[in-house]
């Protein structure tokens, strides 16, 4: 199916990633609005049949229903397409549904899947559950050994699937040798690139083929909508994505679209701005916790492959604490600023208890392979000035015996 574009190609090429950021893909209606409209609808009309069935049969460009295209949507998806260096995007209604639908479009029954054993824990849910139910079989590996992800090959292995770094465990895996591996052998790679965004990290450059998104993360960045967004080749994603997406249905809403676009045009400030004061409040940490998994820190055990993908540490990290559940909940509980929530990304601060939040659907003996401990808590760090979470975390460390 033929897309519409609003933009000279030509042009847009030349800019530089935080000019993308603002203004790639935008359209303008006949009325010449500078912030990009939303279009609320779910069909459009035609001139005559004969441009009707020249859409439908991708003869013509030109909008068809909203399932498959909408003007919101796809400015949204040229946007992080240019972003992220990719020929195409195509964006879907949640991060769980980018993730489900990447891996779905493209693996049948009787494949091999070669995943990262610490992973989200809804990703990891359906890759022990939906993939399994369709006969479709996975080697789940540590994602920091190399010679993993070698020894896993089958000869019927399509798809290598990671996030870097992972949630919560903050492991990094080797994207230059991973996703080398990967095309040497005709196995297309996936990362999950939500902790990062191209902001932060750019897993094309290191030979990915494809990178999937919770857009709900720090692309929104505010904690207002939910979506998802899926990048790579042309071939795959309106080869082998769109085919998939438009006949069950993950689309994301236009005014979902239209409000992460507007996160888009701060999505560098705020994640270079987090990041530093992620550092800065994990430096405080160091001396305060047993442990703690930083990849800006030269403590983490990766810190030297962290910062040669990254840009810089990034807005999460996670940590350690010796007393179980019972200290972490404490911890959780005597925080006056800092909310408790599940999310990431935001530009509030935040922090959970992963074990019994995003990866309590795993299991005890899951949650245990992947490093996920009765005593971790994961941070994200927002936009605050960092002496006052510093502060918050300072009293609220004191109260849970630390």
């Amino acid at each position: 199916m033929k897309r519409s574009t609003g933009q000279d190609r030509s042009i847009t090429a030349k800019w530089r990633p935080a000019t993308r950021a603002v203004r790639a893909g935008t359209w303008r209606s006949e009325q010449g609005e500078t912030s990009e409209a939303m279009f609320l609808t779910s069909g459009y009309s035609y001139d005559d049949a004969a441009t009707a069935a020249g859409r439908f049969a991708g003869e013509l460009p030109g909008m068809t229903y909203s399932r498959t295209q909408n003007p919101s949507v796809q400015m949204l998806e040229d946007r992080i397409a240019m972003m992220e260096g990719a020929e195409a995007c195509r964006t879907q209604a949640s991060g769980m549904a980018a993730m489900t639908a990447v891996l779905l479009c493209q693996l049948s029954a009787g494949d091999h899947l070669v995943a990262a054993r610490a992973l989200f824990g809804p990703c990891r849910w359906v890759i022990d559950n939906v993939l399994a139910r369709f006969g479709i079989e996975t080697t789940l590996v540590d994602s920091r050994d190399n010679s993993a992800w070698e020894a896993a090959i089958r000869p019927n292995t399509k798809v290598f699937f990671l996030e870097t770094p992972a949630n919560p465990t903050m492991d990094i895996a080797d994207l230059e040798f991973i996703c080398g591996l990967a095309r040497a052998h005709g196995i297309t790679s996936v990362v999950d690139n939500a902790f990062c965004t191209s902001a932060l990290q750019r897993p094309l450059e290191f030979g990915a083929d494809v990178v999937a998104y919770s857009a709900t993360k720090l692309m929104d960045g505010q904690g207002r909508v939910l979506a998802g967004a899926v990048c790579g080749s042309d071939a795959f994603i309106n080869g082998k994505l769109l085919p998939f997406q438009r006949n069950t249905g993950p689309v994301l809403a236009p005014f979902n679209a239209w409000v992460v676009l507007k996160g888009l045009e701060t999505l560098e400030l705020r994640a270079q701005r987090q990041s530093e004061n992620a550092l800065k409040v994990g430096q405080f940490l160091e001396s305060r916790v047993p442990r703690i998994l930083h990849p800006g820190l030269p403590s983490h055990p990766q810190y030297e492959l962290a910062s040669k993908q990254m840009d810089s540490g990034g807005t999460i990290f996670s940590m350690i604490l010796d007393g179980g559940r019972e200290q972490a909940w404490a911890l959780l509980d005597a925080l006056e600023l800092i909310d408790i929530s599940n999310n990431i990304g935001d530009s509030r601060s935040l922090m959970c208890h992963p074990a019994t939040t995003t990866h309590h659907s795993v299991g005890p003996e899951g949650r245990e392979a992947m490093g996920v401990y009765e005593g971790m808590v994961r941070m994200n760090v927002g936009l605050e000035d960092p002496d006052d979470l510093i502060e918050d975390l300072d009293q609220a460390l004191a109260k849970a015996g630390l």
